[in-house]
């Protein structure tokens, strides 16, 4: 028979973002001597940044190490009981117990919880293609594939790539391998690149694309992914054409990672992430919490459920979670959608709704777009961005906005991001007192020029 527990024991699922921090803060507020900390994590690496994978297979980031926040090691010496390279292969919820899965030796163990926090993060949307498993096609979604990628392009001669997909991680991934030589080809299911824009500002993107020698496909839908005699990825198939690649990435996108979640019957929404109420507590059940990619969040605008995979709310997710399991008290209150990204010199962003997702949930809106310029027009190196505003008819309040342009485009967002987050309108964003010199932003900052715009088609409508 098993010795009953003296110290409470908290288990954590998944080494990165969200566990991790959820582990770090519980120990912060709990010695060993009042929580036991036992986190699992079936990979090579705990703790790293995955948003930086394409900037390290680009070259603007040299060394896989700079992207590593903490080691198994530093986490062990905060007396975190981190298990690397072993999987949770069940979650038993009514026994409050795990099953891991030692990877190297196959050795399976069943671990009891008193609080479990399950940080499955996301996994890469990969179709079941005709050769989507040959050597050559990598995704690049934790620091093995960005490794594996790395040697198959140091290995191989020829210098065409192809991406499948144009979000994120697709422009990302062009980017970079435009910077390593590599003649590429983006292949996009959509109307246009970055389908997190309305059609009207991925246009843009898919401009600068073009300008930068990227070959943006859009309506391209994939049908196979063709091999050589050598059983590696030689082509790409679409409905309507041909694309010789010899390599190509997946960037369709994440969805949650939730297997484990599913087979233990915890609740899960529309997108398949977990459900949790706002102190990140799985609904239902007292003694389990999840944060991260692997679940569903509120959007603020919409009022509606959600699955937004970034690092920014794994991290805070982290953070609640370890606060409300070692005793503190925190609450995640939702999001308004707000990222940013770049292909070489262009950036974008975007926050709050497009124009489609306002009108699923039964939103009368207006829209004003406008070009200005990221300082006073006389100032040099005075870049072009455009700026496209989304706001409630007859009530006027913000409901997105969408920036693409080049330096200093991109964290303008952040202005809008507030805005949402407080409930302004477009008529009150006039008169926000923003910080105004020459070399920072023309009089009238862009984002205000399009709060005029959009409040005063709001007032005509």
């Amino acid at each position: 028979m098993a010795k009953p527990r003296t110290v409470e024991r908290l288990v954590v699922i998944g080494g990165d973002a969200a566990g991790m921090s959820a582990a770090s803060q519980a120990r912060r507020l709990k010695g060993p001597d009042e929580l036991e900390i036992v986190a699992f994590e079936r990979g090579h690496f705990s703790s790293f940044s995955a948003c930086g994978i394409p900037y390290w297979v680009g070259g603007q980031v040299r060394e896989r190490a700079e992207l590593i926040a903490r080691t198994p090691d530093e986490h062990r010496e905060r007396a975190i009981d981190l298990r690397m390279r072993t999987e949770v292969i069940e979650i038993d919820p009514t026994g409050g117990r795990v099953r891991s899965r030692d990877l190297e030796s196959g050795t399976e163990a069943w671990t009891g919880y008193d609080k479990l926090v399950i940080a499955t993060g996301a996994r890469p949307v990969r179709p079941p293609l005709p050769g989507i498993n040959a050597p050559g096609v990598h995704g690049v979604q934790t620091l093995d594939d960005g490794q594996a990628l790395l040697d198959t392009l140091a290995g191989t001669d020829g210098r065409r790539a192809v991406v499948i997909g144009a979000g994120y991680i697709g422009v990302e991934m062009a980017e970079a391998l435009l910077n390593r030589g590599f003649e590429v080809t983006v292949l996009n299911r959509g109307e246009q690149p970055m389908a997190t824009l309305d059609p009207d500002m991925g246009w843009l993107v898919h401009q600068a694309m073009d300008g930068l020698g990227i070959t943006t496909v859009n309506r391209a839908e994939v049908t196979e992914i063709r091999t050589g005699t050598d059983g590696r990825a030689r082509a790409v198939a679409t409905r309507d054409g041909l694309y010789p690649a010899d390599v190509v990435i997946l960037g369709m996108g994440v969805e949650p990672e939730t297997t484990l979640a599913r087979a233990a019957g915890l609740p899960l929404g529309e997108y398949g992430g977990l459900l949790t109420d706002l102190s990140m507590r799985v609904r239902g059940h007292d003694d389990i919490w999840a944060g991260g990619d692997c679940v569903e969040v509120l959007d603020l605008v919409s009022g509606r459920e959600r699955h937004v995979p970034l690092g920014t709310h794994a991290n805070k997710h982290g953070q609640i979670i370890g606060s409300n399991v070692g005793g503190g008290y925190g609450t995640f209150p939702g999001v308004v959608g707000t990222a940013v990204s770049k292909v070489c010199e262009l950036e974008i962003a975007r926050t709050g709704l497009r124009e489609r997702e306002a009108a699923a949930v039964g939103l009368q809106y207006v829209t004003a777009k406008i070009e200005s310029t990221s300082r006073a027009g006389y100032y040099p190196k005075a870049a072009l961005m455009t700026v496209k505003m989304i706001a409630e008819r007859r009530t006027g309040r913000l409901l997105g906005v969408q920036i693409v342009g080049r330096e200093g485009a991109a964290k303008r967002v952040d202005i809008a991001a507030v805005a949402l987050t407080a409930g302004m309108t477009a008529e009150q964003m006039t008169a926000l007192d923003l910080g105004y010199a020459p070399p920072f932003s023309p009089v009238w900052d862009p984002v205000l020029v399009a709060a005029r715009k959009v409040a005063a088609a709001v007032r005509a409508s």
